[in-house]
C-alpha cells in the first residue's frame, strides 16, 4: 500500500476535469464538491469552482474571526 505524502501528490491522482463555462475551457482538479484546483487560476491554488477566490484567503479571515455573512459580502459582484 502507498501513502501519499502531499496534498499535490493526492490532487495529481484525481481525474482533470475540463468544463466549457461560458464558451470557455475551464480545467481543474476536484478537491470536493466547491474547491478545485484550477489550471492557470490563482497560481493553481485552490479555489472556490468557477472562481479566483482563494481558499487559503478565506480561511485566514475566518481564523481571524471574522463571520461568514461579512466575507461573502467582500466578495459580492467578484469572481
Amino acid at each position: 500500500m502507498t501513502v501519499l505524502k502531499s496534498l499535490d501528490e493526492k490532487v495529481y491522482m484525481r481525474s482533470l476535469v475540463t468544463e466549457i463555462i461560458n464558451g470557455e475551457s475551464y480545467s481543474y482538479y476536484p478537491l470536493g464538491q466547491y474547491v478545485v484546483r484550477a489550471m492557470g487560476v490563482c497560481g493553481d491554488r485552490p479555489t472556490f469552482k468557477y472562481t479566483r477566490i482563494e481558499i487559503a484567503g478565506v480561511m485566514e479571515r475566518l481564523a481571524k474571526g471574522e463571520n461568514v455573512e461579512n466575507i461573502v459580502l467582500g466578495f459580492r459582484g467578484r469572481v
